[in-house]
C-alpha cells in the first residue's frame, strides 16, 4: 500500500452548498451529535494557522528556503531521494531545518477542539492525515490513532533499505547552515549498516521508502472504522495538488465536513463544505456544538 503524490482536478460533480454561516454550523453539529466515530482528516493546511509553510506554489517555497530559491532548486527536486543521493547535506539541510520547524512550533487551538469533539463520540476519533510533521501527537492524539499517508519525519530509514527497520530521530540533533541550507553536522547514520540514513518519508519519485510503519498505522484504521457504525469526517486543509486525503475521506462512509479556504466543494450528496482555514471554521464548528449542547 502506497499513497502516491500526484496531482488531482477538483472531483467531477462538486458543489457548495449556499446557505449562511449559521445553517452552515448547525448541519456540521447536527451531523457530529449524530456519529459515534470521527475522522479528522488533514493536508498541509491544518499546519498553517501554527505557522508552518504549506509550499504553495514555487514562489512560496523559494520564500520559505531562500538557498533553494537562489539555486532555482524545485521542491520536488530537493524532497527526492536522487537529492539525497547527489548532495545529502543539502537534502538534509532542508530535511532537518523542517524537523527543527516542528520540534519547536506549537500546535494551534483546533488540535484541541477536535480532540474534544473525538472524546465526545462513542468510537472517539482517528487521523488520517498526509502531514509528516508529528502535530497531532504533539498536541495529545494518542499514537496509535494517527495514520500518517506519507510517513514521519521524526522516523528514519536505511537510505539503501538494508534491512526494514525505522528508528526514531530523537537522538538526532542537527546543526544547520540555513543561510545555504546545508547540514553543518555529521550526516546521521543506519545503525545496521552505517551508511547514510534518510527520513521515513514518502518523497518524490520514491522506490525506497519502507511503509511498514504505515501499513500498520493504516490496519489499525481500518480495524477502527469497522467498529463505528456513524462515521463524520472533518477534514482540514487538503487541497487537489496532492488529493490523497481528499480521496480517502470521499471514499468514506459517512458525511464530509471539507474546511478549506479555496476549495470547499465536496462530491454532491455527501457533506458540507466550508470555505473557511482551518482553525477558524474548527472553531465555527465547536461553537455550534457548544450552543446546541446549551439549548
Amino acid at each position: 500500500m502506497k499513497f502516491g503524490l500526484r496531482a488531482s482536478p477538483t472531483s467531477p460533480g462538486a458543489a457548495l452548498e449556499r446557505m449562511n454561516g449559521a445553517d452552515i454550523f448547525r448541519r456540521c453539529a447536527r451531523a457530529i451529535r449524530e456519529a459515534d466515530g470521527l475522522l479528522v482528516t488533514a493536508g498541509a493546511g491544518m499546519g498553517v494557522d501554527s505557522g508552518l509553510p504549506d509550499f504553495r506554489g514555487m514562489q512560496g517555497f523559494w520564500r520559505a528556503y531562500p538557498a533553494l530559491g537562489r539555486a532555482r532548486i524545485a521542491f520536488e527536486s530537493v524532497a527526492s531521494p536522487a537529492a539525497f543521493e547527489s548532495n545529502p547535506r543539502l537534502a538534509w539541510g532542508f530535511y532537518a531545518h523542517r524537523l527543527a520547524l516542528y520540534r519547536r512550533t506549537v500546535p494551534h487551538e483546533g488540535f484541541a477542539l477536535l480532540a474534544a469533539i473525538g472524546a465526545s463520540r462513542a468510537r472517539g476519533a482517528f487521523v488520517f492525515t498526509s502531514n509528516v510533521d508529528g502535530q497531532f501527537q504533539k498536541a495529545g492524539f494518542a499514537p496509535e490513532r494517527v495514520c500518517e499517508i506519507h510517513g514521519s519525519i521524526h522516523h528514519l530509514q536505511c537510505m539503501e533499505s538494508c534491512s526494514g527497520d525505522i528508528w526514531p530521530a530523537a537522538e538526532f540533533a542537527p546543526e544547520i547552515d540555513e543561510e545555504n541550507c546545508l547540514l553543518r553536522s555529521e550526516l546521521p547514520a543506519c545503525p545496521r549498516c552505517r551508511g547514510l540514513a534518510r527520513p521515513n518519508i514518502l518523497m518524490f519519485g520514491d522506490r525506497g521508502w519502507i511503509d511498514a510503519r504505515t501499513r500498520a498505522q493504516h490496519e489499525a484504521l481500518e480495524e477502527w472504522l469497522g467498529d463505528v457504525k456513524r462515521l463524520v469526517i472533518i477534514e482540514v486543509g487538503a487541497g487537489t495538488a496532492i488529493p490523497s486525503v481528499r480521496h480517502f475521506g470521499e471514499a468514506s462512509r459517512g458525511t464530509l465536513l471539507r474546511i478549506n479556504p479555496a476549495e470547499p466543494e465536496v462530491p454532491v450528496g455527501k457533506g458540507i463544505g466550508v470555505r473557511m482555514r482551518g482553525l477558524e471554521g474548527i472553531r465555527a464548528i465547536a461553537q455550534a456544538l457548544a450552543e446546541e449542547k446549551a439549548k
